[in-house]
């Protein structure tokens, strides 16, 4: 089968090579894009999903994108291009992926308003690289710098950035580090650091770090699931939320998302986030639970108002 897509390739000093895509079936329909990540100047690698022919008739391309972070560790995330000149960076939570229900519906319902949409796994989760480190909340923020130092550099505004659960506080401590976003949605996120760790590793945790270096933590079946050393409990318990919250610009709209039947993280957090950051929004869904299992669509409802307004 012919996709009937004519390509044009424009070639930019110092810069990634764009490709223009049309339809021969409707002209006036085309899809602008950037190729993949250079692996050096010059160079890049076009990396097409298999539904690319859905392409004219949404008005929009999926491409699997390549980012290398600061350690050299290659971030993999999905772009959703509308060819919309903004796009809201999306981050999935502790021990998730981008390919979580969550991340790919709100991209989907971005992509279905025009808005172009970037979800990406960070460094040792889904298919990026690295090794996994429990806490790494600095380092996961810095994979977020580099996720939008990528896209200015290729001329598109990343004006958004959306985090579910430890992705939630990760966007909030982007936005208090670097100052060049204007919106952030939190969904979410834990204010509170050093709460929920006894519930995940027991009770006397500290005795134990102190005395092995490490914690596993176990599925039902008795594997090893990940690794937690003091180093990386350290980094999260002294992860101060209040004081990052501190810092967000004024200018910089802030929605916090969160359910009322919260399980994981309590809606309390919402509330203390409502509290210190200046300009912000508070949503509780009711009834919502940490992963929104029977709550998407107001979910979806709550977050493309936000970025809708937020873009205007």
């Amino acid at each position: 089968m012919t996709s009937n897509l004519m390509l044009t390739h424009t070639s930019f000093p110092n810069k990634n090579p764009r490709v223009t895509f049309s339809s021969s079936l409707n002209p006036r329909i085309k899809f602008r894009t950037n190729l993949v990540v250079a692996e050096s100047p010059g160079e890049g690698v076009l990396d097409f999903d298999t539904n690319m022919y859905q392409a004219i008739s949404t008005s929009s391309m999926q491409q699997r994108i390549i980012i290398p972070n600061k350690q050299g560790q290659k971030l993999v995330g999905v772009f959703h291009d509308t060819g919309s000149e903004k796009l809201a960076v999306l981050c999935h939570g502790f021990r998730s992926s981008k390919e979580s229900n969550m991340m790919v519906n709100l991209a989907a319902a971005l992509e279905k308003e025009g808005i172009s949409a970037f979800r990406f796994d960070f460094s040792g989760n889904g298919e990026s690289e690295g090794p996994f480190e429990y806490g790494n909340y600095a380092g996961e923020t810095e994979d977020l710098r580099s996720v939008v130092e990528y896209f200015t550099g290729v001329e598109r505004v990343p004006a958004v950035v959306l985090g579910h659960s430890k992705g939630g506080s990760v966007v909030l401590l982007y936005a208090s580090k670097y100052h060049d976003i204007g919106a952030v949605v939190n969904v979410c996120g834990r204010y509170d650091l050093k709460s929920g760790l006894e519930r995940r590793l027991g009770a006397n945790f500290m005795e134990t770090l102190k005395k092995d270096g490490y914690i596993d933590v176990k599925t039902k079946s008795g594997a090893v699931s990940y690794r937690v050393t003091e180093k990386s409990l350290l980094e999260r318990v002294n992860t101060n939320m209040h004081e990052a919250c501190l810092k967000i610009d004024k200018g910089c709209k802030v929605l916090t998302v969160h359910g009322s039947a919260d399980e994981t993280i309590p809606v309390n957090d919402a509330l203390e986030f409502a509290k210190i950051i200046p300009n912000h929004e508070l949503q509780i869904i009711e009834g919502a639970d940490h992963k929104y299992s029977s709550h998407q669509d107001e979910l979806t409802s709550v977050v493309l108002r936000f970025v809708k307004e937020s873009l205007q």
